[in-house]
């Protein structure tokens, strides 16, 4: 049985890749910091659809590494480590703290690769070990007052670059799945007017659905996926990459 640990998985992308895992057989670890309630109906739900998984909520704080330790160890066998937690500010850099950015910078990139270090023996054990982040399209071409948010999401697009270099040889593969716009709770933000501007930029004319990013995930879990590796794969609508 293959076992998958979904950071954010109380979010929308990642609730919508624990679905697709789930009814792909996949016992699951669904990680949440505050919306306990989405994980606990998750974990209701697929027991009953699914008994013959196995499905856990785990709760950690992504933007601090204490107790970090301490949580790896309720994680036991695991073949694919997707970070779908993430978050964003809208404002100048000029106008963004250090704080702002260092909380930012642990959730998404120090603590995830803290944890990819401790968790790379039992991903290797696997043989078809799976590392996927989700990026940002902003990773590559930047986004005015989200300048932070972009160089974090660019910093993981350059560490699966150079990690996958180290790991091949040991059956894990690591990538970035990196959407456009997407319909989310972090985007919803935006008012109809801006929303129906940003939509008339992308060529297909509308936000991707979080099943439609979870898609590619999943792919990239399948054994016949063993070959794409150190890849930032864009799921834009072809909008801006």
């Amino acid at each position: 049985m293959k076992h998958a640990l979904i950071l954010g998985a109380s979010g929308d992308i990642g609730n919508s890749i624990a679905k697709q895992l789930a009814a792909q057989g996949w016992s699951l670890y669904l990680h949440y910091n505050q919306n306990e309630l989405a994980v606990t109906q998750l974990v209701k739900k697929f027991t009953k659809l699914y008994p013959h998984q196995e499905f856990l909520s785990v709760s950690f704080d992504m933007q601090k590494r204490e107790n970090l330790a301490t949580f790896l160890q309720s994680i036991f066998a695991v073949d694919a480590l997707i970070f779908a937690q993430g978050t964003t500010d809208y404002h100048l850099l000029t106008e963004t703290s250090f704080d702002e950015l260092q909380k930012m910078w642990m959730m998404q990139v120090a603590v995830p690769v803290e944890m990819i270090k401790a968790l790379q023996p039992k991903l290797a054990r696997s043989k078809a070990g799976r590392i996927i982040f989700i990026g940002s399209v902003y990773g590559a071409v930047g986004s005015a007052m989200e300048v932070d948010y972009s160089t974090i999401k660019g910093a993981q697009s350059a560490f699966v670059n150079a990690y996958a270099k180290e790991i091949g040889t040991l059956g894990i593969t690591v990538n970035v799945i990196a959407p456009g716009a997407v319909n989310t709770q972090m985007n919803r933000i935006f008012s109809t007017d801006e929303h129906q501007k940003i939509a008339a930029d992308i060529p297909v004319g509308r936000f991707a659905k979080p099943d439609e990013i979870a898609y590619w995930v999943v792919q990239l879990t399948n054994e016949q996926a063993g070959y794409m590796t150190g890849q930032t794969i864009y799921v834009d609508g072809g909008w801006l990459k």
